[in-house]
């Protein structure tokens, strides 16, 4: 591994440890980690989980279809859209499944106490909560896919009230 590619990984590495989404595992599991090339050109730790998601049973919620989502903007004119950073980490994986979210890398064998990047149904999980927190918000002036919230409004004054809703059910959840 280069020296920058092992800078990254450490740093990125300890992040998870230092804030408790990964900790030392026993597990009898254990994916490969490997380096993706993000645009920026920095490099982001993944776990290889083909494997394990060769047999996980698939979650049948759907996500939504982009152009219907695209035609609940029409007479929108003011925009804002927020990007839950880590929003994955939000959530934590079942006791039970921990074991199953292993990887072994330079530093040891580890496991996700959150819903780790590359897991079959971590979209549709998420997408399912963020439906369930802004469903009364859903088809008025929120547009969510994944971890992306689009607030859209008909005018600025609209669009504050429409924001500070926004915020405020993110704080509360």
């Amino acid at each position: 591994m280069a020296p920058t590619e092992l800078k990254q990984l450490k740093s990125q590495f300890q992040e998870l440890t230092d804030r408790g989404f990964a900790r030392p595992s026993y597990s009898p599991w254990g994916a490969p980690f490997l380096f993706v090339k993000k645009k920026d050109g920095t490099m982001k730790m993944c776990i290889d989980y083909r494997q394990l998601n060769k047999v996980t049973i698939k979650n049948k919620y759907s996500l939504p279809q982009i152009d219907d989502q695209f035609d609940q903007l029409k007479g929108a004119s003011v925009f804002s859209k927020i990007d839950l950073r880590s929003g994955y980490y939000q959530l934590r994986v079942r006791d039970s499944d921990v074991p199953k979210t292993a990887f072994r890398m330079r530093y040891g064998h580890y496991e996700f106490l959150v819903i780790p990047l590359g897991l079959t149904n971590a979209p549709v999980v998420f997408m399912d909560l963020m439906n369930r927190i802004f469903r009364q918000y859903l088809d008025r002036f929120v547009v969510v896919f994944i971890d992306d919230i689009l607030i859209y409004s008909h005018d600025e004054t609209e669009h504050a009230e429409h924001l500070r809703l926004v915020l405020q059910t993110l704080r509360e959840k």
